[in-house]
C-alpha cells in the first residue's frame, strides 16, 4: 500500500481537482437548461407601457442587488425620476447589505430589503425579514439590469408579484431570445450612452425621468457632527481649508501608484496652503505606508471607516482626491467636488456626472501614466472655484420634491 503525503485526501488531489472542474463547467449548462424551462412555463406577455395606470401604482420596488458600489450610485438618479412620475408611491429598493449603507435615509426612499451577498450569511431570520418585506407589498417592480444580469434579480421581482415587473430588454440569458421575466421591456439603445442615463432609460419607457442626474446620498446633522469632532481630535484646524485623498481603490488597475499621492499631497500642502487628510481601506495599511514615505511633511491620517463616516468626513472639506473607485462615487453623492485619477475605464460613462466632478487620465489607459502635474493642475483649478470655508458648513443635499404621504399597501 502506497502511504499518503501529509494533506494528501485518499482520492488524489488531481482526481478531486478534475472532479471541481467538471462540476464547474456543467454550470452554465445546467443555468441555461433552467433558464429555458422557466422560459417555458412562466414567460410574461409584453405589456405597452400606456397600460401602466400612475393613479393605481401605489408601491414600487427597485431591485439592484449585483454589481459594485460605483454602478449602485450611478442608478440613484432613478429615485428623482420614480418619485416625480408617481409622487404618492411607496418606494422601496432590494439591495446587498453591503450597499444598504448608502441609502440610510434618503428621503426618497421609504423602505431597504437586503439581500446578504453570499449564501453563507443567510439565515433564518433573514429569509423571513426578506419574505416578509418581498412578497405581495409591491405594485410594480423595476429590475435594473445595465451592467450584468442577475437571474437571482428576476426572480425576486417575480416572487414579490408585481402586477408589473420594469426591465432593459438588452442582456438576454443565454438560450432565450427575450427577458421573459419582464411584461414591460425598455428598448435598448446601441449607441453610447452614460451609465446614469443607462439606469434613466430603463423608467423613461413608462415615463419616468429627471433633469436631475446627480448621484446622492444623506448624511444626517448628527454624523456631519461626529466627522467634525474626529477630524478635530486629528488635530485638523476648522478655520483652515482640508483636502482629503483617498488613496486606495479595490481594482488594481485602478489604483494611482501610492507614491504620487505622497508628492501630489507635498504640492498641495506646499503651493495651496491645504491641511491635508489622507484615507484608505481596511486592507490598504501599506498604501499608507508607501504613502507616509513619499509625502515630505506630516499630513492628518484617518483610519479607515465605514462608508457613511467617511461620506460624513469627506462632507468636511473643501475637495477629494481619490482613484475611479468607491469613494469616487461616495464623495460625489455626498455632494463634495473630486478630482478622480482614472485608468483603464471611460470616465465618459462612469464618472458622475457634474461640474465639479473631475476626471483625470492618460492617453496609455495606465494609472501610472497619470502625471502629478495634470492631478494637480485639476486640483488647483477646482480648489479655487470651491474655496468658500469649508464644505462642512453647508448643509446636506435637499431633494428636488418633497416628501409626500405614501400611499396605500397591498
Amino acid at each position: 500500500m502506497t502511504a499518503l503525503k501529509a494533506g494528501e485526501s485518499p482520492g488524489g488531489c488531481e482526481n478531486g481537482q478534475a472532479s471541481t472542474r467538471r462540476g464547474t463547467a456543467l454550470l452554465p449548462i445546467v443555468k441555461e437548461g433552467l433558464i429555458k424551462l422557466l422560459a417555458a412555463i412562466g414567460s410574461k406577455s409584453p405589456l405597452p407601457p400606456e397600460q401602466v395606470n400612475r393613479a393605481k401604482i401605489g408601491s414600487i420596488l427597485i431591485i439592484r442587488q449585483h454589481d459594485q458600489l460605483g454602478d449602485f450610485l450611478l442608478a440613484t438618479p432613478v429615485l428623482q425620476a420614480l418619485r416625480d412620475r408617481f409622487p404618492a408611491a411607496r418606494i422601496g429598493v432590494l439591495v446587498r447589505d453591503s450597499f444598504s449603507d448608502v441609502l440610510t435615509g434618503h428621503p426618497l426612499v421609504d423602505e431597504i430589503l437586503i439581500i446578504p451577498k453570499s449564501t453563507g450569511q443567510w439565515n433564518l431570520r433573514r429569509l423571513r425579514a426578506l419574505f416578509r418585506g418581498l412578497v405581495g407589498k409591491w405594485d410594480m417592480a423595476v429590475v435594473l439590469n445595465t451592467v450584468s444580469h442577475s437571474l437571482t434579480s428576476d426572480v425576486l421581482a417575480v416572487l414579490s408579484g408585481s402586477r408589473f415587473v420594469l426591465g432593459s430588454e438588452h442582456r438576454t440569458f443565454g438560450g432565450v431570445r427575450e427577458n421573459f421575466f419582464y411584461n414591460l421591456r425598455a428598448p435598448y439603445t446601441t449607441s453610447f450612452r452614460h451609465q446614469t442615463e443607462r439606469n434613466l432609460d430603463i423608467v423613461r419607457y413608462i415615463g419616468a425621468d429627471t433633469p436631475n442626474r446627480s448621484e446622492a446620498m444623506y448624511v444626517s446633522p448628527a454624523e456631519r457632527k461626529g466627522a467634525e469632532q474626529r477630524l478635530a481630535r486629528l488635530g485638523i484646524d476648522r478655520k483652515k481649508p482640508v483636502i482629503a485623498l483617498h488613496i486606495g481603490a479595490g481594482k488594481p488597475k485602478n489604483r494611482w501608484p501610492a507614491a504620487r499621492f505622497g508628492q501630489l499631497a507635498t504640492r498641495i500642502h506646499k503651493e495651496l496652503k491645504s491641511q491635508v487628510l489622507v484615507c484608505w481601506g481596511r486592507t490598504e495599511g501599506d498604501l499608507a505606508e508607501e504613502f507616509s514615505a513619499h509625502a515630505k511633511f506630516r499630513p492628518f491620517m484617518l483610519p479607515p471607516g465605514d462608508l457613511r463616516s467617511l461620506a460624513a468626513a469627506f462632507l468636511q472639506c473643501n475637495l477629494l482626491v481619490c482613484n475611479d473607485t468607491g469613494m469616487l462615487h461616495v464623495g460625489a453623492a455626498a455632494g463634495v467636488p473630486v478630482v478622480a485619477v482614472f485608468g483603464p475605464t471611460d470616465p465618459k460613462e462612469w464618472k458622475p456626472i457634474g461640474e465639479k466632478i473631475v476626471a483625470v487620465g492618460s492617453r496609455t489607459g495606465e494609472t501610472r501614466d497619470v502625471p502629478v502635474s495634470a492631478v494637480f493642475a485639476a486640483v488647483r483649478k477646482l480648489f479655487a472655484t470651491s474655496k468658500r470655508g469649508r464644505s462642512g458648513t453647508r448643509t446636506s443635499r435637499v431633494p428636488v420634491s418633497v416628501r409626500r404621504s405614501r400611499g396605500r399597501r397591498r
